[in-house]
């Protein structure tokens, strides 16, 4: 275990994060189309905040680290690119487009973990 922990490290991290997020938005979604006090609980803005800031700063950590160890601005660039949509979607009003923006954003982010590892290996 200690050796994947040492492959994967903060990019592991960082996806397990979005994927965390990803499985949160969906579960939301669907709660709250059956269960509309339960929805309201995973819809809460605090979730979404504390969740973002999160996945910003293991995403940042991530990407630095990487970029750092193997040089290639490419995976920090997209990754960058996901964090900036997720800050944005921290600045807009809880709703439809904040958590399609945040979702988005992600996506992005795991996608430039991804090739952040992949650099580095």
């Amino acid at each position: 275990m200690a050796k994947l922990w040492s492959k994967w490290q903060w990019d592991g991290l960082g996806l397990s994060v979005a994927g965390l997020c990803l499985m949160h938005c969906l579960a939301s979604s669907v709660l709250l189309v059956f269960l509309a006090s339960a929805g309201g609980l995973l819809l809460d803005p605090i979730i979404h905040e504390i969740g973002l800031l999160l996945a910003i700063v293991f995403g940042m950590l991530a990407l630095g680290k990487g970029l750092w160890d193997h040089g290639f601005v490419m995976p920090t660039a997209i990754g960058a690119s996901g964090i900036g949509m997720m800050a944005t979607a921290l600045t807009i009003p809880h709703g439809t487009t904040e958590i399609v923006l945040t979702a988005i954003g992600v996506a992005i982010l795991a996608w430039g973990h991804v090739l952040n590892h992949r650099a580095s290996n």
